[in-house]
């Protein structure tokens, strides 16, 4: 058919088929193709993170608040997290979470979508400062519930405040729900102290820290004795959730070797383990730094395999059973000792490790009345699990999709 150009109202028709191709091609939506692959013999679902380098395609004249991820086949976004882990200013890292099934591949596109956004949920990973109690660092998951001691808390175990704690261990709340419980349980707190330890069906805090490890603190092991510092002096939240929260913890100098110490720790949606990364200097050398978990009254069973850098304690608390425990590199392992002592809060279970700037290790938990576990075989199971992840992680394939 031929166009009469000389007709205006041609012309116009011509000039707007022309400028709607031209849109057209100007506004194509750029996508990036992301490949996760699971070398282990058992299925996993893990918080993984693309590199923000990688997503020029569908970051170019977007807003990072419009970046969707969706797995291939399915209907719906997954939520994300953007992380800056060198804390510049710049996000560095688009997290989800990831689910393939055993020595597989799965596959997820990432897109913008200003639209629609993932559904909202209060399953998240969190944490924060606690103010309202002294000044406790609380974290949580879906799974697990940690927390540690601060300055005021110091002070106030030194003037002899009755509940106060004077410790750098690792406390466990054991929770049976997996939504958020921290903010509910402090509340409940301000309104009747010691609220949280009482289970009103979401789980309690029954477990007992003291001066001991609880699950995940350090020392240095020295003629016998466990050398460790008192509580945090200051915090800072990195990263509040909901895939990922990270946080950091630094302590005053410790013990006669000077140590100067920052503790960066991570807890990701679905994991039961806490990463720690522990940045350690000293003004003399110090003979190790060690990992430890706390046997309250050695009433429980420990065990240690060297080997696949896997440390476990499993005990009754109450009626109920809890699994602790510590998975760590093996290479940088020295010895492991079940130290029992008569002395209240000394007994622990040792990892003693070679002395270094960085020492890096899981810390957590497991507990009966969750659901997770229902015994010791089942506890021993998901450590040799997060031993084999440790050594080989799910690994993040980025591309531009054609």
């Amino acid at each position: 058919m031929k166009i009469n150009l000389t007709n205006p109202l041609n012309l116009a028709y011509l000039t707007a088929i022309c400028l709607m191709a031209s849109c057209e091609s100007t506004t194509k939506i750029e996508t990036v193709s992301v490949e996760v692959k699971n070398d282990l013999n058992f299925s996993r679902i893990e918080v993984v993170g693309a590199n923000a380098a990688d997503l020029s395609a569908v970051l170019k004249n977007n807003s990072e608040s419009n970046i969707r991820v969706k797995k291939i086949g399915g209907q719906e976004y997954l939520r994300t997290q953007w992380v800056d882990n060198d804390q510049d200013g710049t996000n560095d890292e688009l997290l989800f979470q990831a689910e393939v099934p055993a020595n597989s591949t799965s596959e997820y596109v990432i897109l913008v979508d200003s639209v629609k956004a993932p559904a909202e949920s209060d399953v998240i990973a969190y944490s924060r400062l606690v103010p309202e109690r002294t000044d406790d660092y609380t974290w949580e998951n879906d799974k697990v519930a940690f927390r540690t001691y601060g300055p005021t808390g110091e002070k106030e175990a030194l003037a002899g405040v009755s509940g106060s704690t004077l410790s750098s261990g690792i406390d466990l709340w054991l929770k049976r729900t997996d939504k958020s419980i921290i903010n509910k349980w402090y509340k409940a707190h301000t309104i009747k102290s010691g609220s949280y330890h009482i289970d009103h069906g979401e789980g309690y805090d029954p477990y007992h820290v003291g001066s001991s490890r609880g699950t995940g603190g350090i020392g240095i092991w020295d003629n016998d004795s466990l050398l460790v510092s008192n509580n945090f002096t200051a915090s800072r939240t990195l990263a509040a959730g909901p895939l990922r929260t990270v946080f950091e913890l630094d302590y005053a100098p410790w013990s006669a070797y000077g140590v100067k110490e920052t503790k960066r720790i991570t807890l990701d949606l679905g994991s039961n383990f806490s990463k720690f990364d522990i940045s350690l200097s000293s003004d003399k050398e110090v003979p190790n730094y060690t990992v430890g978990i706390t046997l309250h009254k050695n009433e429980g069973e420990g065990a240690v395999n060297k080997e696949e850098g896997w440390f476990r304690h499993w005990e009754t608390i109450d009626s109920s059973k809890v699994g602790e425990g510590i998975v760590i590199d093996p290479a940088i392992v020295e010895n492991a000792i079940i130290h029992k002592s008569d002395a209240v809060d000394q007994s622990n279970l040792l990892i003693v490790t070679k002395p270094q700037e960085k020492l890096t290790y899981y810390a957590g938990f497991a507990w009966d009345k969750s659901g997770q576990v229902g015994s010791l075989e089942d506890w021993e199971n998901m450590l040799k699990q997060q031993s084999q992840a440790l050594s080989s992680p799910l690994s993040v394939s980025v591309k531009k999709s054609k």
